[in-house]
């Protein structure tokens, strides 16, 4: 339970108002019926990955099992906010409660902090595979590729346990409507009682830390990646080089083309529509996306998804 103050009453509230997207009923009707087909479609594209790496003995190589853990990170990614939106959607009070905000807060930049860790292993996997393809069955073996998953779990898990821990506690006084489909540290840092520049400093730190470094070795894999593709005499070993790099690179530029604008700066004033929008594309658009450009661009996996789904 947690108490929100007014200058005109001190009554107690135990959660919050998560205004989402506000409208007439027909179109709360209309989003629901398009996130509901958006979730089912996300939730079967990355199982299918899950169960074509699972079956398919070829692909049971590291490149390959970090993407199963990819795609088992975006299931639940998207349904750590897509279900409550949905209930949003027909809901006429639209509240979370207090617990349910910060859980919603915690598993949602967890999972989202994940995401950063693995887009970064994963291309160091196709750094091996590329630029030491000699040494790449000694070096990326199965004991490594396991302690990299387990690193990018523990170490997502525990990211930004201090800061949401401590939000948590702070007295939040007034209004308690955030103008966002999901509780979000920009809006709920709004509501509290008085303004808290560490902690603003701490999250503000912690985003840009999470999101720069991997992005910064990202690139800088993919830049030797680009110096060894170069020097390949052959064109068809250079295609085969670009498109095992072509779907990440994809699943990359997504994925920090939209984070990067929001919690970089997590506590300044962005638009709140804009805000939303971006959340958006990031949190639900690019899980739904992702399994169709690892599919549609990787022989392999497209092969596995035949025979997954019977068509030879």
């Amino acid at each position: 339970m947690k108490t929100f103050s007014s200058p005109s009453n001190s009554s107690t509230i135990t959660g919050f108002i998560l205004l989402g997207f506000p409208g007439p009923r027909e179109r709360q009707i209309l989003l629901f019926m398009l996130f509901s087909t958006v979730y089912l479609l996300t939730l079967m594209g990355n199982g299918s990955i899950i169960c074509a790496v699972h079956w398919d003995q070829r692909l049971h190589t590291p490149m390959y099992i970090l993407l199963a853990n990819f795609s088992f990170l975006e299931i639940w990614y998207v349904t750590s906010t897509v279900p409550n939106m949905l209930a949003n959607f027909v809901s006429e009070t639209k509240v979370i409660s207090f617990s349910g905000c910060f859980l919603q807060f915690y598993f949602f930049f967890s999972l989202g902090s994940a995401e950063c860790f693995f887009l970064a292993v994963m291309a160091f996997d196709r750094y091996l595979a590329i630029c030491r393809p000699l040494h790449y069955p000694t070096l990326m073996t199965g004991c490594l590729c396991n302690i990299l998953v387990a690193t990018c779990w523990v170490l997502g898990f525990l990211w930004f346990l201090i800061p949401i821990t401590v939000i948590s506690q702070m007295s939040f006084c007034g209004s308690r409507i955030i103008d966002h489909f999901l509780c979000d540290p920009g809006p709920l840092l709004a509501l509290t009682c008085s303004r808290h520049p560490v902690i603003e400093l701490m999250s503000s730190t912690l985003s840009s830390l999470l999101l720069f470094i991997p992005f910064l070795f990202i690139m800088g894999s993919y830049v030797l990646v680009l110096r060894a593709v170069l020097k390949v005499p052959s064109a068809a070993g250079k295609r085969k080089a670009f498109s095992t790099c072509g779907s990440h690179l994809a699943v990359v530029s997504l994925f920090y083309g939209s984070v990067m604008v929001m919690y970089v700066h997590p506590t300044s004033e962005h638009e709140a529509g804009m805000q939303k929008i971006v959340t958006l594309f990031y949190s639900v658009f690019t899980p739904l996306i992702n399994p169709v450009i690892y599919s549609l661009r990787n022989t392999d996996m497209k092969q596995a998804m035949k025979k997954l789904l019977g068509i030879y």
